[in-house]
Parts: C-alpha cells; structure tokens; sequence
C-alpha cells in the first residue's frame, strides 16, 4: 500500500471562526485567565445544552475535582465510578483522599451497568458502608450516553448525588422518559454536575480546557471561588480555605466560542465517519461495533469494535502494531480502571458473571475518527484494516 502522513486518532479541527475571538483577546488586552471570552463560553455552551449556568476551567479533570469537592468528598468515603474509561475520571477521588469503587459495563452501551451498580450499592450496605458513599461518576463512553433513567433511579433511593463525566459525549444526547413526558436532554445535563472536556482530541477543543456544568448556580458560584485560588473579595489578597489555579485562560475560551458554533457539523461528520466504516466493515464475520443504544444519540466521538477471536487471528495489539508501520494511528478501547496497578485492591462490580469491560479491553480497538478525516483516508485504514484481519497470522 501507498504511505500517507500519519494518519491519527483524532485531531483538532479549526473552524477559521475560532480568529474572531482571539484577535478580540489580543485587541483588547484580555490574554490572562478570565475576561468577555470566558463569560460568552460559559453562557454559550450552558444554552447549547440546556443548563442554567457553567464554569469554564482548565482541564475536565479540574471539572470533575470541584464537583468532587463541592459534594464535601473527603478522606475516607467512597465514590463509585465506572471502569472503563480514561484514568482522568478517578485521579480526583485520590485527590480527596476517598476511595473508588468500580462498576463494570453493560454490553448494549459499553456504560454503567445498573445491575453491576445496583449490586454496589446492596455490598455496602450489608458491609454498613453505605454512608461513606458520597458521590457516583457515571462516564458517557466514546460519545454515547450511559443508561442514566435506570441509573438516576437507583441513585435517589440511595441518595447518593450523580456526577456525569460527559467529557466525550458533548453533542450526544438521551432521551430520558422518568417525566410524565419523554424528553430528550443533552449528554451531562441529568445528574448534579456534569463535565466536558476540551482536550486536544475532543468533538470541539480549545487545546486544554474544560467545563462544569449545573442547574445549581449557588455550588457553580462556589466553584468559581474554588478554580481562582478560593481568593475572598478583600482588598488584599485573603485566603481562608485551598483553593486551585483552574479557571481557562480568555485565549483559549476564545477558541472554545468558534468550536461550539460548529459542534453540530462535528457530530455529523463523526456519524458519517462511523457510517463509513461500519459499511465497510460490519458484514466481516468475528467484527461488532460499539452499539448505538435505543435510549439516546451517539455522537461517535471514535469509532470503535471489537474482534472476536473465534473468527479472527489477529489481536487487537497485533492490528495496532500492524497499523501503526503504515502510519496510521489505532488504540486498544480504554483499559479498565480496576485492573490498572494505581487502584489495585479497590472493589469492582462486575455486570453479571463475566466482566464486560474486561472482554472489551482485550478485544476492542479504536480507529481514527477525526472530523477532519478524509475520505481518500479512511479509505486507505479500511483496506489497511482488512489486509491485515485477512492476513494468517
């Protein structure tokens, strides 16, 4: 096969309206954290979703953190969250000294499932834990929104607040039917806070940056505080609790104005990404894609599979290897968090006898997905992708 240039997972795709708001910033001096760029972001993207209010900060990492701390999570409670997703979603509840809990998957998302969760939560109490549990982080994996009816239900009877790690899923959407009418709601607008990412390989970017979101402005004002050294309104610099250095940069939410005008292109153009390979590629016996559940829309962030080794020799790690000498970049599906050697010994609920997350890990692949992907590139992956499944080993 011809060589292309590097051919990657997913990369940042400028829009050109992203230069308004930059010279804005330089024009007008704004270049330090905060300024006009900050607020318009936080306003803008709470109306794109549907929240009353946001907080634009450095990291969803940072996101997640505060919520953490705005739920009073310290030293010694538990926080459930799921398995299979980006370390990211857990290092914030070492940073508050409390202890994860992992819950496994459930195969018609690849998210939370409500049974492995239910049985959590039923462990604790007998174990007469229940009150050191003091938050949930429910992550949206590769763009597709965890099954948060069944989990929000399980959640109130235990009075244990939600906090939805959406940073891949900005875009999707859920369609939620615990009102008297069916309602379709933006991805990490359900629980008590939600996060969004905008990492360099994210649906919109403003190359590091995040956003918390909620409907309660008294906590977002708290975390305001927080993401700005918890410096008090004094003349003087006073400080009377830690405080962080998180708050986005006016630059970069001036990046973050131009990319949300065209996340609904994004979203479009990841759909017909996955369209595209799943044509190519669904009717090769031993493949199955990442389903898209009946109770939202997937924003298909990545594309991903499995390969079922019953029918295919090559493994996951044998396919990323082979990928990468043609210069295209592939990745195994994120390793679950309870098998990582940082958690080793915490608890974890598997979905039923077998782990899904597990199963996932070992047989699931990631292929490039940017917006910006070609079709003479994807292309060139699909014939690179079967050559080498085809291939004995």
């Amino acid at each position: 096969m011809a060589s292309y240039e590097r051919i990657y997972l997913s990369t940042p795709h400028m829009s050109g309206l992203e230069q308004k708001y930059i010279e804005e910033a330089f024009q007008t001096n704004w270049i330090a954290p905060l300024g006009p760029n900050v607020d318009s972001f936080e306003q803008e993207l709470a109306s794109y979703v549907g929240v009353k209010g946001a907080v634009a900060v450095s990291s969803g990492t940072a996101a997640i953190h505060l919520a953490l701390r705005l739920l009073d999570v310290g030293k010694g409670d538990i926080v459930l969250c799921s398995t299979l997703t980006f370390i990211a979603s857990a290092n914030p509840i070492l940073y508050m000294g409390a202890e994860p809990v992992f819950i496994d998957s459930e195969p018609n998302s690849w998210n939370m499932s409500p049974l492995a969760l239910e049985r959590a939560f039923k462990k604790l109490d007998i174990e007469g834990k229940l009150d050191k549990v003091k938050a949930i982080i429910v992550v949206h994996l590769y763009g597709q929104s965890a099954d948060m009816d069944a989990i929000v239900k399980i959640c109130e009877r235990y009075k244990v607040p939600i906090i939805e790690d959406a940073a891949e899923s900005l875009g999707a959407t859920y369609i939620s039917e615990r009102q008297t009418q069916v309602a379709t709601k933006q991805s990490g607008t359900i629980g008590k806070f939600g996060v969004y990412s905008f990492n360099g390989n994210k649906i919109i970017t403003t190359s590091g940056g995040g956003m918390l979101v909620s409907d309660d402005l008294e906590a977002l004002g708290k975390a305001r505080y927080l993401a700005t050294q918890a410096r008090e309104q004094a003349l003087h610099y006073q400080h009377s609790e830690v405080g962080y250095n998180y708050r986005m940069s006016n630059i970069l939410a001036g990046i973050g104005r131009g990319q949300l005008q065209v996340l609904d292109e994004r979203v479009e153009a990841k759909r017909r990404i996955f369209a595209r390979y799943y044509d190519e590629l669904a009717n090769i016996e031993g493949i199955n894609f990442m389903p898209e559940a009946e109770f939202g829309r997937c924003n298909r962030w990545l594309t991903a599979l499995t390969i079922n080794p019953s029918y295919i020799e090559a493994t996951v790690p044998m396919i990323c290897s082979a990928l990468d000498k043609l210069n295209i970049e592939a990745r195994p599906v994120w390793k679950p968090l309870h098998l990582q050697p940082l958690f080793k010994g915490c608890m974890y609920f598997p979905h039923a006898s077998g782990s899904v997350s597990d199963e996932l890990f070992f047989n699931g692949i990631c292929l490039p997905s940017g917006s910006n992907l070609t079709t003479t590139q994807q292309e060139y992956v699909i014939k690179a992708f079967k050559n080498i499944i085809c291939q004995p080993t």
